[in-house]
């Protein structure tokens, strides 16, 4: 008799939980919430398992896993360019001869950049990779070094000119970082502003000095205990460096704290010397410090919506700052006052920059616009419109670069020498004091017409994924960008397989619904603008599929594959080699493996040392055997899966009440939830044809076959077993619907049974049937 994909075993009298002693269970819970509470107090620390209190049988509760994930881009590597919003924007002009400029700009897909900048042209020279959220503000300090901040909650540190070497990483913000400041004429100070109220004012030179050597005990007393701050830390990450976290920091830094915000900070501004700091957020007033001890001067009110956008002149005096209101409004700090406000826009003003000499102010915001306002006469001129709302501008010479929340970057002409010779073109209009006078004036017809209709040079981005479906098969994700193109992803090998271009997206999705069941081992979100599929352990390795339904020819049909090691293998490939190449050819685990592919996948995970990084697959060293997940290393390494919940169902076969049938089985059989109804088809027909005599058989067929003989009527020919030769004609039915054979029992529960108690399935053989039931 052939082997079999079902197992007999004995059904228990009754349904035991594996959680029956309630006392113990909430001794599980205390003893975690107080754990938990530690780790609070001590900051950052690595992932571990605690044991449970009150558990005499060894074994563990283990908290929450670390994640890996891995984020997709439809771009080969020749092809640079952001996939989501531009949110900063930082210039740096060259001494070099060719006058070349460079151009920093931070997005949301968590990506900065480098462009060299010529008069015609824009040029991608490095890619800054290691924020694993939204870059939301960018700005350069000293002779070279970028400062960064991310919703990630982090501030980093990178050399701008190298190839992408993060130097520094700050993690004192609890909440997103959304905003910068630094000083023109101090390279060594930047402040940072967040969603936690929180700014901090930072001595690069200390922060970043050479680390002291330390023993454990110290790094924990200066890690958050007792209300200090918790130690900064450092992480290299650069192309061509492993991953590094220093652990041994320099002892006794804390960054100058402004306290004083009880709401959001979305805006930070510094003069020239880095002796004020000014911030605006949630409370709708601007905050003036004294950067160097982090006390609070003076609060101006005036605005009524949050505070977006801050400026101050290079002494100091004077301070600009658009709003929510719609307005722009310009102080004096000098007399703690507001001297003007202009109503210039329609909607949010998000964007500020103004001319060398604080006499005109470029702002920008959400009504897609671009005004120039001479402060001294109110006079406003619309510079141009775009498709896509305005989030920072920078001046370069005779051209302002506008990043908007498309993945592109535009500069537009202006008058940098003389801004008062745009005005002579006409069309320009008296900015009102009052937010609803601009409103009104649209309203009476007096629309400006903008003075530019195209951009000098446009840095170019690609669309960005902007809606995502999983599908049932849960190998298949279908996209839509914001350019309209709707794709069809395969997960497990990281490529876009299918672009159907500019369909409707629902139709599409309607067209590619199949009727299976396979369980969630994954998720997706498109917040980078690209696809993150996210893997969770023990989840991820609850699905499989038959090497047969995976086109996997190298292995037998009915070999069983884990998606979440298959797709882990593929997608730490590069590693595995130059692993085998740091450390010998000796042989792994999981054998050959073959690339998910060589294109543009970056992996985020948490390391060993707490906070999370982030790197391109390619660059990779085959050493940050301590930065992965251990469930990862245990996969890819040693082959080997975490418990997992019962992939198998249980059902009984019975007669059909009435059938003189006898009964085929005694007991309970179980078999794989991925199981095909044609599988069990089998099943039945051997255990009627080989365990019967033909000649009873016959009889039951009422002195007929059910299939005629194939060849010459003997089973012996052509080497098949009776089984194979004499085959009933057999149906599977549940709820009175004939099942297709190439369903599994799991679709079957899902989508036609649709209960949670016991399935029922009817075979029926020439007139005959039996029970099949199917428990959960």
């Amino acid at each position: 008799m052939p082997k079999l994909p079902f197992t007999k075993e004995k059904l228990p009298s009754q349904s035991v939980h594996p959680q029956t002693n309630t006392s113990n269970f909430k001794d599980q819970r205390i003893s975690l919430l107080i754990l938990l509470r530690i780790d609070l107090d001590f900051g950052n620390s690595a992932m571990h398992r605690v044991g449970s209190a009150g558990n005499t049988s060894n074994s563990v509760r283990a908290r929450k896993e670390k994640r890996l994930t891995y984020v997709l881009t439809d771009a080969d590597d020749t092809k640079v360019q952001h996939c989501a919003g531009v949110n900063s924007l930082a210039l740096r002009k060259s001494s070099a001869p060719d006058n070349c400029s460079y151009l920093f700009t931070g997005s949301r897909d968590g990506r900065l950049k480098r462009w060299e900048v010529s008069e015609n042209s824009a040029t991608c020279s490095a890619t800054f990779e290691s924020h694993v959220d939204w870059v939301n503000d960018a700005v350069l300090v000293g002779e070279n070094t970028l400062v960064s901040c991310s919703s990630d909650t982090t501030v980093k540190t990178w050399d701008c000119f190298s190839d992408g070497t993060c130097t520094g990483t700050f993690r004192q913000h609890t909440d997103y970082v959304t905003c910068l400041a630094s000083a023109e004429r101090n390279g060594n100070i930047v402040a940072s502003g967040g969603l936690g109220g929180e700014v901090f004012i930072w001595d690069l030179e200390g922060a970043l000095a050479p680390l002291t050597k330390s023993n454990e005990g110290d790094d924990d007393c200066s890690n958050g205990i007792n209300g200090s701050f918790p130690v900064t830390s450092l992480r290299t990450i650069s192309s061509s460096n492993s991953i590094s976290s220093h652990t041994n920091q320099p002892q006794g830094y804390v960054p100058v704290v402004a306290k004083g915000h009880k709401e959001s900070v979305y805006a930070l501004a510094m003069n020239d010397s880095g002796t004020l700091l000014v911030s605006g957020g949630t409370e709708k007033a601007v905050r003036v410090w004294d950067s160097r001890t982090g006390s609070k001067t003076m609060k101006l009110r005036g605005h009524t919506d949050n505070v977006r956008a801050l400026l101050l002149d290079s002494t100091g005096r004077f301070c600009l700052s658009g709003s929510s209101d719609s307005m722009i409004r310009l102080w004096d700090l000098g007399q703690q006052r507001c001297v003007h406000s202009y109503a210039v826009h329609m909607d949010s003003v998000w964007a500020l920059a103004s001319t060398p000499s604080f006499s005109h102010v470029y702002s920008g915001g959400r009504d897609l616009s671009l005004y120039l306002t001479d402060l001294a006469t109110r006079e406003s001129i619309l510079l141009c419109t775009r498709e896509h709302p305005i989030q920072k501008l920078a001046l370069h010479d005779d051209g302002i670069w506008v990043a908007t929340t498309d993945s592109s970057v535009h500069r537009w002409p202006i008058e940098d020498q003389n801004p008062q010779q745009v005005f002579q073109r006409g069309g320009s209009f008296l900015a009102g004091n009052l937010s609803f006078s601009r409103a009104r004036a649209s309203l009476e017809g007096s629309t400006p017409v903008p003075v530019y209709r195209e951009p000098t040079l446009t840095v170019e981005g690609i669309p960005g994924i902007v809606q995502h479906e999983i599908l049932n098969n849960r190998r298949h994700v279908l996209t839509k960008d914001n350019g309209g193109s709707v794709k069809l992803w395969e997960i497990t090998k990281g490529v876009v397989i299918q672009d159907y271009g500019k369909v409707s997206f629902e139709k599409k999705k309607e067209e590619l619904f199949e009727m299976v069941s396979i369980p969630a081992w994954f998720t997706v979100d498109s917040r980078l603008g690209s696809l993150s599929v996210h893997l969770d352990t023990p989840q991820c390795f609850s699905a499989e599929m038959y090497a047969i339904d995976l086109n996997i020819t190298e292995k037998a049909e009915d070999d069983k594959i884990n998606l979440a090691r298959e797709t882990l293998k593929g997608l730490l490939a590069h590693w595995l080699a130059k692993k085998k190449v740091k450390y010998g050819s000796q042989p792994l685990a999981n054998g050959e493996v073959t690339s998910v592919r060589d294109r543009d996948i970056s992996v985020i995970t948490e390391g060993s040392q707490g906070g999370q990084w982030r790197r391109k697959i390619t660059e990779l060293d085959g050493v940050e055997d301590e930065e992965f997940p251990w469930w990862v290393l245990d996969c890819v390494l040693h082959n080997r899966l975490p418990p997992r919940e019962n992939t198998k169902c249980s059902f009984y076969l019975q007669p059909y009440e009435g059938s003189a049938l006898q009964i085929l089985t005694q007991g309970k059989l179980s078999a794989p939830r991925i199981l095909r109804i044609h599988k069990v088809v089998n099943y039945v027909v051997e255990k009627m044809v080989v365990e019967k005599p033909l000649d009873s058989l016959i009889n039951d067929a009422g002195g007929q076959l059910p299939l005629p003989f194939v060849g010459d009527g003997s089973f012996k020919s052509m080497g098949l077993k009776p089984w194979q030769k004499l085959k009933p004609s057999v149906e599977i039915l549940c709820n009175n619907q004939v099942l297709n054979p190439e369903m599994s029992l799991a679709t079957v529960r899902t989508y036609i049974w649709k209960k949670t108690e016991d399935l029922p399935l009817h075979t029926h053989t020439q007139g005959r049937y039996i029970y099949i039931y199917i428990l959960s």
